[in-house]
């Protein structure tokens, strides 16, 4: 359990409906569903009764109210420490990491920092290319697996959820057969990453219609009808004629590090961005 599940519970709690709570917390009112349902689970408990006017807390959730507000209190008085310098932070901050990272998760992210700290200038490089941290090409780089060159400072950042997605109309697949199926997926020189071998083991009898090196430009072709593809579910929820199809077992989830050259751990533009990102990364 970590304070953005309770965030989540204190907002239905004190909203009383989905949809509010999401538009607090700047979340879609699905999110908000998934994450409130997978808190009572890891819980084991409902924490509210759903009815035609809203949630109405049961009594475990008044149980733990006490609780979410003494952690909510903590969390506030961290971010208000870290508000508290925010006049002296200054100068810029090169983050690095590929195009629909950049673009699904790191965007919402940066523009949250930019509005803490308005005096520092924050660039993004989205590129397939590993730049080079010993040279400060970038200051910090996201990518899907951890970094392992000298002097590098190797985090996990989050894990990302991953799906199988069709185009509205198009017919759901058979799990084990694929018969028929077009396939999108990564271009050759990606073939070994686990969605991908995911796909086509689950699917034998299928074939591969479409690659690139893009998930943005797999996602549009899959939105388009041209086969079905696996997908970051962040991006793919931007995608409004995308259905994921349900199949079991679920995609592989992939888990994103950040890196920086380890002279970089005493700067506090460095710190207050990967401050913001861990306090943020729950919410995909």
């Amino acid at each position: 359990m970590n304070w953005s599940d309770i965030e989540v519970f204190l907002a239905v709690y004190r909203e009383g409906t989905l949809g509010r709570a999401a538009r607090k917390l700047g979340m879609t009112q699905p999110t908000m569903g998934r994450r409130l349902k997978k808190l009572e689970q890891d819980i084991g408990h409902s924490l509210f009764q759903r009815t035609p006017d809203g949630f109405i807390p049961t009594s475990e959730g008044e149980t733990i109210l006490a609780s979410a507000e003494r952690m909510e209190e903590e969390a506030n008085t961290l971010q208000r420490g870290l508000a508290g310098g925010e006049q002296q932070l200054h100068g810029t901050l090169r983050l690095s990491s590929s195009d629909w990272f950049g673009v699904y998760v790191l965007a919402p992210l940066i523009a949250r920092f930019s509005a803490q700290y308005p005096n520092i200038v924050t660039e993004l490089i989205t590129e397939s290319r590993l730049l080079d941290l010993s040279r400060r090409e970038a200051d910090l780089v996201f990518r899907i697996t951890p970094f392992n060159g000298a002097g590098i400072v190797s985090r996990k950042l989050l894990d990302i959820d991953y799906g199988v997605y069709c185009a509205r109309d198009q017919p759901w697949p058979k799990a084990g057969d694929g018969s028929g199926c077009a396939l999108i997926t990564m271009d050759e020189a990606f073939s070994t990453m686990p969605d991908t071998r995911w796909l086509i083991e689950t699917l034998p009898n299928s074939h591969v219609a479409l690659r690139s090196n893009n998930r943005e430009v797999q996602a549009q072709l899959c939105a388009q009808g041209a086969g079905i593809a696996v997908l970051p579910k962040v991006l793919a929820r931007s995608f409004a004629h995308l259905v994921e199809i349900t199949m079991l077992p679920s995609p592989p989830r992939r888990t994103t590090w950040v890196g920086y050259h380890q002279d970089m751990r005493r700067s506090k533009r460095l710190r207050a961005f990967l401050d913001t990102a861990l306090i943020n990364g729950n919410m995909l």
